[in-house]
């Protein structure tokens, strides 16, 4: 096994310095009531604390917070709805356990703003600005760090698109992220994160594509963000079900940090710990003969 490219990060967190050594693990909660993997659903705030007490205690990092379901048919909610989910959640978990760095799932600037107001420390953006202009603009005050990724259209016509990459999804991907990048930077957003955006806009066979080749997107300079866990790119050519497939994503997520992954976000946080622990034993194996 030839030695991973992850690089060793840091990520200041408006204001917290977070310095990452080996990969990290970011737990999901979803405030929701149709996310597409029940097991990721919370109905109230003490179940979000509950949770994310446990997901803690196995090992996560980051909390992610989404107040909207991203599943392929999605339609979008006002951010206002979305907001009403999220920041009761973002504020008791930011009292609870503020030693956790916390993440919001969002697409839209405003609520953007008040989850870092609540607490937030982390933008995780499925839309890389496109839903929401007001996004770009406001990021460089936030002073936090964004996780851009990859998707055409929106949730509710993403599937509709796969068309467009013809034989090159991983150029077409990497060079709109690039091309995003230098508008970020430009605009002083300094810390920055990737996401290939697997499962969003893209066939099985395109999926796979991109997390073969996700070494390449390591060559963008910074961090590597992976969400793969339970989707439909895993189980359905397995023929299970979502609630079945947490060995097969605990697979491809050993193969993800194998090339570089940085972050993965994940519903099951203690398995994914777990691949992080076992990819540091492989790392550390020498090679006969070199």
């Amino acid at each position: 096994m030839s030695k991973s490219p992850f690089q060793a990060f840091t990520l200041n967190c408006n204001g917290r310095l977070l310095v990452a050594e080996r990969p990290l693990v970011m737990g999901i909660l979803n405030v929701t009531p149709d996310s597409f993997y029940a097991g990721s659903r919370i109905d109230s705030v003490q179940q979000a604390v509950d949770r994310s007490g446990r997901m803690l205690e196995a090992g996560a990092t980051f909390l992610d917070v989404g107040g909207m379901s991203s599943r392929p048919g999605a339609e979008l909610i006002p951010a206002t709805e979305e907001m009403d989910r999220v920041l009761p959640v973002i504020e008791a978990l930011s009292t609870t356990f503020p030693d956790a760095y916390l993440s919001v799932d969002t697409v839209y600037g405003a609520t953007a703003k008040a989850a870092v107001a609540a607490g937030a420390h982390l933008i995780n953006d499925i839309s890389a600005g496109n839903l929401d202009p007001e996004m770009f603009r406001i990021l460089p005050s936030l002073r936090v760090p964004y996780v851009l990724m990859h998707m055409p259209g929106k949730p509710a016509d993403m599937q509709q698109k796969t068309d467009l990459y013809g034989d090159e999804v991983v150029t077409v991907v990497w060079d709109f992220l690039a091309e995003k990048m230098i508008e970020l930077r430009q605009a002083g957003v300094n810390d920055i994160l990737v996401d290939p955006g697997w499962g969003f806009g893209k066939t099985v066979a395109q999926n796979y594509e991109l997390l073969k080749n996700l070494s390449v997107f390591t060559k963008l300079g910074v961090p590597v963000f992976v969400g793969i866990s339970r989707k439909s790119s895993i189980w359905r050519p397995l023929g299970i079900t979502a609630d079945a497939s947490l060995a097969a994503t605990t697979a491809l997520h050993l193969y993800a940090l194998q090339a570089g992954a940085a972050i993965l976000r994940v519903h099951d946080v203690g398995e994914a710990v777990q691949a992080v622990k076992l990819m540091d034993l492989l790392e550390q194996a020498p090679i006969v003969g070199e």
